[in-house]
């Protein structure tokens, strides 16, 4: 009886699979729940969730006016699964320790693409796997995650430009001191 059980399977499968690859809507709509599951489990930062099968890791992220991902939209048209976290306004890195370039990273023996450290950039932090498309940004003393969301890059407040508060981050008043640094 289970080896029926298992024949059926295997022709359903056998149907469904090249429908699937050709890409066909015509399961979108019995998808949909599995694609709002997706997108519950994913950070966008300043970006909407939007899942299809047609997209790598089934969903993509729809950024908000202001806001870019960690790596250039129009170069890599396939990672926009990253999220929306860094800022589109002035980001002056005088008053700490240059940022690390984005680096061209290989996948250690032990970790997979699938890790959302592997492509998060948490600035003056280190990023922590808390779920499956999940993570934190754990902030080096001195520096606070942006919108104090810890899954936002962490920044010193000299850092952040006064048109970034268009965006909704709060910017410290930057003042000159009498000994010439900012305040």
């Amino acid at each position: 009886m289970a080896s029926y059980k298992i024949l059926a399977f295997a022709a359903l499968l056998l149907v469904l699979l090249p429908i699937a690859a050709k890409g066909s809507d015509d399961f979108s709509p019995a998808l949909a729940p599995f694609y709002e599951r997706v997108c519950e489990e994913v950070e966008c930062g300043k970006g909407t969730c939007k899942g299809d099968i047609s997209y790598p890791f089934s969903y993509i992220c729809e950024c908000d006016p202001g806001w870019k991902r960690t790596r250039d939209d129009d170069n890599h048209d396939d990672l926009k699964f990253l999220p929306c976290v860094i800022p589109n306004c002035t980001l002056d890195y005088s008053c700490q320790p240059a940022p690390p370039p984005v680096p061209e990273k290989e996948v250690p023996h032990n970790s997979s693409f699938f890790d959302p450290c592997y492509w998060t950039y948490c600035g003056e932090g280190t990023c922590n796997k808390t779920a499956t498309y999940k993570h934190v940004c754990e902030c080096n003393p001195g520096y606070s995650n942006l919108l104090n969301k810890t899954y936002f890059p962490c920044y010193s407040q000299c850092t952040l430009g006064s048109d970034c508060s268009r965006l909704g981050i709060t910017v410290a008043d930057q003042q000159s001191t009498p000994d010439g640094g900012k305040g």
